[in-house]
């Protein structure tokens, strides 16, 4: 492994038993232990902890190969219109009254997911063409954003309209294990995904014309894209709402410390993305607020659109 995976994994490996510690009820070492802190730590902050990890490490290693997939450095995972997608289906069960029972929100999530993942298969698979199927993702992103708005106006009473403003904030508080267990093995699987995906993006990165040539099938790195993006996206929507710019953030953040092949990327963006989760979240538990915690979506957008203004600025310049 290189040094800067291995400064990651220490920096995760400090950074992950101090989160448990840190919340609006602090639990010291050196304090005379509090009577509830065996179920805080691991009722409550344990499994939000690992969320974090599992959903960090999807965003960014998706983020990563998104950016190498399409060439664009400021590509980002919900380019596909995968998450608005699974955004409208959990909506849909807010909508609906169905998000009371147990599996029934992450169900439409998933949903919806699939649904945008069989229509980009549909509108661009065939072809393989990176440009149909950016236009493609355009559209389905477009679409799932105006009927979840449309939901949202047509919402059946107050209540329901609150539950669904709230979630599309994107937190990790209230979650559980069951949160885990529904997020960890799609995200796996879908990071299995992109490791198989990685030679063939790292030949896309020489062209189109040059990747033929290598013998990489554009129509079937299309399917494996979609695929794993799907489900580390779909998943991490349906437990924990709509959290954006990691994907986008993490892999600038640690390019210039690899090759800047897709493949050498996406692994530090893995662990810089559990990492960056997972501090994201621990400052939104200890900042005070009136009336609970800032919600984990609303934070990183705030972090990601000045991030983003920075790289629109970076490209001018070099342009000009």
């Amino acid at each position: 492994m290189t040094r800067p995976v291995w400064i990651l994994l220490a920096a995760l490996a400090l950074a992950f038993p101090l989160s448990l510690l840190a919340g609006q009820v602090w639990i010291s070492p050196f304090s005379p232990p509090l009577p509830n802190a065996p179920a805080i730590l691991m009722e409550l902050r344990l499994p939000r902890a690992v969320l974090a990890l599992v959903l960090g490490a999807g965003l960014g290693a998706a983020g990563a190969a998104m950016q190498g997939y399409l060439r664009n450095p400021l590509a980002d995972p919900g380019l596909f219109g995968i998450a608005p997608a699974a955004a409208l289906g959990a909506v849909l069960s807010f909508y609906t009254g169905y998000q009371a029972q147990a599996f029934t929100l992450p169900l439409f999530a998933l949903l919806g997911a699939s649904g945008a993942m069989g229509l980009l298969a549909l509108i661009a698979g065939r072809a393989g063409s990176i440009a149909l199927f950016t236009l493609a993702g355009m559209m389905v992103a477009s679409l799932a954003g105006a009927l979840t708005s449309l939901a949202i106006s047509l919402s059946p009473n107050p209540f329901a309209l609150s539950e669904i403003v709230t979630w599309l904030m994107g937190a990790l508080a209230d979650r559980g294990w069951h949160e885990v267990r529904i997020a960890a093995p799609f995200t796996l699987v879908g990071l299995a995904l992109l490791w198989r995906a990685a030679p063939a993006l790292d030949a896309l990165a020489l062209g189109e014309a040059a990747a033929r040539s290598l013998g990489v099938d554009p129509a079937r790195l299309l399917w494996l894209m979609i695929a794993a993006i799907g489900l580390i996206v779909g998943s991490g929507v349906a437990v924990a709402g709509m959290i954006g710019f990691v994907g986008l953030m993490v892999p600038h953040m640690v390019r210039p410390f690899t090759d800047q092949r897709p493949s050498s990327t996406l692994l530090p963006s893995a662990l810089a993305g559990a990492l960056l989760l997972l501090v994201a979240d621990c400052l939104c538990r200890i900042m005070p607020l009136k009336g609970g915690e800032l919600r984990l979506g609303i934070a990183l957008s705030l972090a990601g659109a000045p991030f983003f203004l920075r790289l629109l600025l970076g490209m001018r310049r070099k342009i000009g």
